[in-house]
């Protein structure tokens, strides 16, 4: 049950990363619901949530570093 909600998780996180990749400020919100699916991940017995929160987290992230944080 926790991968699933760690998976829909997300795909709400794909889909503000995608938009993140314009508007930079929304990567902010999506490290924090990465956050939330990751913890979800941690405590189911599959993984596949936790490593595509983890991947997707890691996107938003370089473009954070990329943009200085803001942009």
């Amino acid at each position: 049950m926790f991968n699933v909600i760690s998976i829909l998780i997300g795909v709400v996180l794909l889909v503000i990363t995608l938009v993140g990749l314009l508007l930079g400020v929304l990567n902010w919100i999506g490290l924090l619901i990465g956050a939330v699916g990751v913890l979800f991940g941690a405590l189911s017995r599959n993984k596949a949530g936790l490593i595509l929160n983890l991947v997707l987290m890691a996107i938003a992230a370089f473009r954070l570093f990329l943009g200085g944080g803001i942009l």
